[in-house]
């Protein structure tokens, strides 16, 4: 993904290089954006299904006119379980660069038709074949920090002394720590533990990407996530850590001894501490989100009488470059909301 072609000029009429990769990062967001509204006509309706399918149906047609040859590394499932944005599905209009795709059309589906907090359309890109490829591997431990804990935490160590160190490292007092984690049986145990540590916890109901990437972002309020989670929303994690400098550290979560099989015939590890950079090694990556529901990362989307308000986040790991994208579609003219179809 190099610059090839020039545009603009210096003082001195010198040709300045033009960087197309920089493209990308408008376009994703147009992805996330047609994902996210068409989705958004379905909260609150009750239906999950439909939810997913009009974010997936809104955003595949715009990813495929995006100036890349992608695969989805991390999608909807595979080939013949999901008819849009699977495993293996190429994406782009052919031309350089060739990137790997992880696309999450709705993180927080069940959270969006139930119109809950933290529903989130999100897309992942870097270069080709730096992406972990979970395989058969569903489940993995999650620990996320801020950048300035990445150095100094020990992701094995007994979670009160996770905190400490976090707490530490930001300047703080673990009672001031607040703990992003998923809201499911499985954490009682570990919810126990921080709450034990001193630390308060906030709840996820559905989906935990958008919660990773609040961790240490101003206003937030997330300082850390612990918790096992989806091992594909791991990996889209990691591209928008990569971007802002936060960390993530997971280590695979086989449920039974058949996954714990089916995981190491694949290649891979159970026993290992992947980081943010096994999860993606490439150096130019890209992130880009949309708000569906309010969350602790982005506000949701809102339907006003001539046009269509939307919150995204742009994020790209070489610039360093996160950029908060408020936007207003006009009903009549935005292709996006076309698309999506004007419906309710």
């Amino acid at each position: 993904m190099n610059p090839t072609n020039t545009s603009d000029r210096a003082g001195d009429g010198r040709a300045l290089p033009l960087d197309p990769d920089r493209n990308l990062a408008l376009e994703l967001v147009r992805a996330t954006e047609a994902a996210a509204i068409a989705s958004a006509r379905e909260v609150g309706r009750g239906d999950k299904i439909k939810v997913d399918q009009a974010a997936v149906d809104a955003m595949r047609p715009v990813l495929g006119s995006v100036s890349m040859r992608g695969v989805v590394v991390i999608g909807e499932g595979e080939k013949d379980e999901a008819p849009m944005l699977y495993n293996g599905e190429k994406v782009g209009n052919g031309s350089d660069p060739e990137v790997d795709i992880a696309v999450d059309p709705i993180d927080g589906t069940t959270a969006a038709a139930k119109a809950l907090p933290d529903a989130v359309a999100m897309v992942g890109l870097a270069e080709r074949g730096t992406m972990f490829d979970p395989g058969p591997c569903v489940y993995m431990r999650k620990l996320v920090v801020p950048g300035a804990a990445a150095d100094v935490i020990d992701p094995e160590a007994p979670v009160g002394d996770i905190l400490r160190s976090v707490a530490r490292s930001i300047g703080k007092q673990v009672s001031d720590v607040r703990v992003a984690v998923l809201d499911r049986p499985r954490h009682e145990s570990l919810v126990a533990s921080i709450l034990a540590a001193g630390a308060s916890v906030r709840f996820l109901l559905d989906g935990d990407v958008a919660g990773a990437i609040a961790v240490g972002r101003e206003g937030s309020g997330i300082d850390a996530l612990l918790g096992i989670g989806g091992t594909p929303e791991g990996v889209l994690a990691a591209c928008a850590l990569r971007c802002d400098g936060s960390a993530i550290f997971g280590k695979l979560y086989p449920r039974n001894e058949d996954e714990r099989s089916a995981a190491i015939d694949f290649g891979h590890d159970v026993d290992r501490v992947l980081t943010t950079t096994d999860l993606v090694s490439g150096d130019n990556v890209f992130f880009a989100g949309t708000g569906v529901t309010d969350s602790p990362l982005l506000r949701g989307v809102q339907f006003e009488a001539d046009r269509v308000r939307t919150q995204s986040i742009s994020m790209r790991s070489r610039s360093g470059a996160v950029r908060i994208v408020d936007a207003w579609h006009d009903r009549e003219r935005s292709n996006l909301i076309t698309a999506s179809g004007r419906g309710h």
